[in-house]
């Protein structure tokens, strides 16, 4: 026999209708909670995915890291607002302590709803999220990143291409009692190949005191976030510390601030001149480049510095 097509499609509808609402309901208790970690780019609220907002909106809790980067309109409350505004959600602020210490609490949350994780640039530009992610598999979180552009990426706008660059390293603020010079031996390999070194500048956010941890209690430094010319003078302090010629104040180097944002600035020039250079705001990176193509030096053209 042989049943007409509008047949069954009819007994299908009826088979559907049929189905018990504990079955469901049975189905949706059984619906697979997700932890979000969401790249928002580096420039303003408007530069996140859709993929990005569609999970944030699936959301019950929403948490933004706010320790390893920042968007062009630093954390302000106005800020925040304009990111609430669009994504449709209040926004819980991370700091180090809860993401470092308390990261199990919200991890929790994960395993009955939906909970998303803002990260400014993209999730996996800084070893603390890769750590999450292995805290959330270990409780039996699932997990799903979305994507998003970073500094590794768009230090490109410089004219630098990108499968030239060696090694990235950090440059951290001195105290009076510390001077690490790690950085150093990086950036000298690299050069040694002819390669390009980006260096990330130190971010100080709600760093506690050293008083106040020996006294037991947390008062914490404000904000602190190092400058392109910061940098070079602690870079140029250890060259001359070493009595080593891996770069000299006539390296040539490039200033970005800000990259991503309406607002970037991106100068040439050797270290010297870019001393003299006031770059604004944060964020600041600093490339010192290697052997440059000539293509390259068509682009870094464009940015010198004419002082």
């Amino acid at each position: 026999y042989t049943l007409s097509s509008s047949l069954v499609l009819r007994l299908f509808a009826a088979t559907v209708n049929s189905t018990p609402q504990s079955t469901v309901r049975v189905r949706r208790r059984f619906r697979r909670n997700m932890l979000y970690i969401i790249g928002l780019g580096l420039g303003d609220e408007k530069d996140i995915t859709l993929k990005g907002l569609e999970a944030i909106q699936k959301c019950e809790k929403v948490y933004m890291e706010a320790y390893t980067s920042l968007l062009s309109f630093g954390l302000s409350s106005n800020g925040l607002s304009n990111l609430e505004k669009l994504y449709g959600k209040p926004i819980i602020l991370a700091d180090r302590e809860m993401v470092e210490e308390k990261a199990d609490d919200f991890l929790s949350q994960a395993q009955h709803s939906h909970v998303a994780f803002l990260v400014v640039g993209d999730p996996f530009g800084a070893t603390t999220h890769t750590d999450l992610v292995v805290r959330a598999k270990k409780m039996g979180v699932e997990v799903k990143i979305v994507h998003n552009a970073s500094v590794m990426n768009a230090i490109g706008i410089c004219g630098l291409q990108l499968y030239r660059y060696g090694e990235t390293v950090s440059i951290p603020f001195f105290t009076d009692t510390w001077r690490p010079d790690s950085f150093y031996e990086k950036i000298r390999e690299n050069r040694n190949l002819g390669l390009h070194t980006l260096c990330l500048l130190d971010i100080r956010v709600k760093e506690p005191t050293l008083e106040s941890l020996c006294r037991g209690r947390k008062d914490y430094e404000p904000p602190r976030y190092m400058t392109i010319n910061t940098a070079i003078e602690q870079l140029l302090e250890i060259a001359q510390a070493r009595e080593e010629s891996a770069y000299t104040e006539d390296t040539e180097c490039v200033g970005l601030a800000r990259i991503g944002s309406e607002d970037q600035m991106v100068v040439a020039g050797t270290m010297k001149q870019l001393l003299s250079i006031d770059f604004g705001t944060p964020l600041h990176c600093l490339v010192i480049t290697g052997k440059t193509h000539p293509l390259e030096e068509e682009m870094l053209d464009f940015y010198r510095c004419r002082t």
